[in-house]
């Protein structure tokens, strides 16, 4: 659990961070590693939907590491949120960089 705060680690968190807060890539951005720490990409597109007023959009925002909305407003049509995250795997030890398409 405590990976992205080590040595090893850390160079996969600062990819990901813009002065200690979550960095916002655009649309043809990626986190950028040297080349002997290089991990695979993997993508998932996940779809939230449920009530209104829930917390949809304030979980993405604060996933992405943006400024939570202070009041409700009902979010038209659908809202296109990508988020990068590291992990290393358990089973094979590896670093693998998750890419989080949000869909809100």
């Amino acid at each position: 659990p405590g990976w992205l705060l080590s040595p090893a680690g850390r160079p996969y968190l600062d990819s990901i961070l813009q002065k200690n807060q979550r960095r916002v890539f655009g649309l043809l951005e990626r986190p950028v590693l040297p080349p002997p720490l290089a991990a695979p990409t993997v993508t998932y597109k996940l779809f939230l939907s449920g009530k209104s007023g829930v917390g949809k959009t304030a979980l993405v925002a604060t996933l992405a590491g943006t400024p939570v909305p202070p009041g409700h407003h009902e979010t038209l049509g659908i809202e296109a949120t990508t988020v990068y995250w590291p992990a290393k795997l358990r089973a094979s030890g590896r670093p693998v960089i998750f890419q989080l398409h949000f869909w809100d």
